[in-house]
This record gives structure tokens, C-alpha cells and sequence, in this order.
């Protein structure tokens, strides 16, 4: 495995490493990877995960890009008009082009940890070169499941109702704890990712959805999936899995460690 830093894109101003594998089968080329930011954390990721994934799957004979979005990390901004979602789409075509130059690729599976995972999904509705997905505590909804799952034990506990109830009291009036709508992210409609979702399957792209325990705000058991999305959890093209035990960034190394074990056990399976 070699890694190489790249200054790239439209305006010459995104930032990436491209770890690349020893050697490369051209009679049965594999699709490039493409890593993307979680939130405003730069391109090594959470605690690296970013980096041992790019280079787990360097090993595993894929060329990855862990890259910096626009305005994010090492990567400046542009002038460019249009939304955010425009210049993610932009950044993340500029990104395909440094693997399809250096890497010969000309097929992308993209991954991406929460607002990672949204920005893959936008692309992925867009772009047909994308052939697969991992969804890292991306999209779900709230179903009448999860408030069941959720409530009804509190309710068998009177205890736990009591603290509950005192906890909200003590807030009430709390500037620190005032919602901050500028700082909110608001999703599509279910509705609308379900068609964008359905779409995708259909057109024969992989999909992965990744929900850790810190994704238990909105998604608490593996059958909301279902609950949620409906047939799509029975369609070959889709795999759900659920890591309980780890946290939103996957901060211990033994749960980033089988992270990247099963993950490169779907690139396998699936690519």
C-alpha cells in the first residue's frame, strides 16, 4: 500500500490522501472509494477511523480517497454560486476524477459518518457512477416502534419517571439549553429518501446503513429499519447492521476494529 497527498478539484483548492494497493487486477477493475467528512472533523476522521479504513481497504485492493470538502480541513472555498449541496456534489466529482487519474477508476462506493452519511446519500441520488454505499448513522425515522421501545420501560419503572420528569423541570428556563436553529440540520422527508433509497436499489447499487448506539436518539432496534423503510429491508441490494455498543464516533479501538472488519467483509461480498 502507498499513500500520496493530492491538491485537486475545479479550482485547484481540496485537500486528500489517495492510499492506493501494491498491485491492482486491470481484467477485473474495483470500484474507488471515496471517504468523506463527518461533520467538520477534518479527513483523518473521528479518533483516525478515517485513516485505518482508507488504508484496511488499501490492503484489501482498493484505491481509497480520504479528502477534505470544501471550506472544511486543509481544503479552502470557492467562489462558486449554488448550495451547499451543489458544492458537495462539485467536490465529490472533482474527488472521482483523482481516482479515476491515479487510480484508474470508474466506479465509486462511497462511505460517510452523519452528516458524511447524508452527503453520500445526496451524491448517490445523483451520480450513477456510484455503485455502492456505507451509511454511518445516517438517515432514519422515529416510528411507532422506537417510542415503544423507548417509553414502555420507563413506564415500568415509576423511579425512572420521576428523575425524568425533575430533569425537564430543572431545564425549563435554562439559556444553556435553548435550542440553537442555526446549528440544526433539518432532513428530507422520509418520504423523499425513501423514493431516492428505492431508486438506488433498483438500479442495482450496494447500500450498507450502519447505525451505532449513539444513534439511539432515533433508531434503537434493527427492525425500525423495516418499520421505517418499509420493502427496502428485504431488497438483496441492502444490508443493515447495528453496533449497540459503540458510541456516535466509535471512540474505543476494539469497536473501530470491527468496524473495519465488517466493512471490509461487505466490500468483499458485495464488490
Amino acid at each position: 500500500m502507498t499513500e500520496a497527498a493530492y491538491r485537486f478539484g475545479r479550482h485547484d483548492h481540496l485537500i486528500g490522501v489517495l492510499s492506493t494497493p501494491d498491485s491492482r487486477d486491470a481484467a477485473a477493475p474495483r470500484p474507488g472509494i471515496i471517504l468523506l467528512n463527518a461533520g467538520l472533523v477534518h479527513r483523518i476522521g473521528p479518533f483516525r477511523m478515517t485513516v485505518e479504513l482508507a488504508r484496511m481497504l488499501a490492503g484489501q485492493g482498493y484505491a481509497a480517497l480520504r479528502f477534505d470538502l470544501s471550506t472544511i480541513g486543509d481544503s479552502s472555498g470557492t467562489a462558486d454560486a449554488g448550495s451547499r449541496e451543489d458544492q458537495v456534489l462539485a467536490d465529490v466529482q472533482d474527488a472521482m476524477a483523482v481516482l479515476q487519474q491515479h487510480a484508474g477508476c470508474s466506479r465509486f462506493v462511497l462511505m460517510g459518518l452523519c452528516s458524511g452519511a447524508q452527503n453520500a446519500h445526496h451524491v448517490a441520488s445523483i451520480d450513477p457512477r456510484v455503485v455502492g454505499t456505507v451509511f454511518m448513522d445516517g438517515y432514519a425515522y422515529r416510528t411507532r416502534g422506537f417510542y415503544l421501545r423507548h417509553y414502555l420501560p420507563r413506564l415500568l419503572h415509576p423511579v425512572r419517571v420521576v428523575r425524568a420528569a425533575w430533569r425537564q423541570l430543572r431545564r425549563i428556563g435554562r439559556r444553556d439549553d435553548v435550542d440553537l436553529p442555526g446549528f440544526a440540520v433539518e432532513w428530507p422527508s422520509r418520504q423523499q429518501v425513501i423514493s431516492e433509497l428505492t431508486g438506488m436499489a433498483q438500479q442495482g447499487r450496494k447500500l450498507c446503513f450502519i447505525y451505532s448506539g449513539g444513534a439511539l436518539g432515533y433508531f434503537n432496534h434493527p427492525r425500525q429499519f423495516g418499520e421505517c423503510f418499509g420493502s427496502l429491508a428485504a431488497d438483496p441490494n441492502v444490508q443493515v447492521r447495528t453496533f449497540p455498543e459503540a458510541d456516535h464516533t466509535f471512540i474505543l479501538a476494539g469497536d473501530r476494529a470491527r468496524l473495519r472488519e465488517f466493512i471490509a467483509d461487505w466490500m468483499q461480498q458485495s464488490f
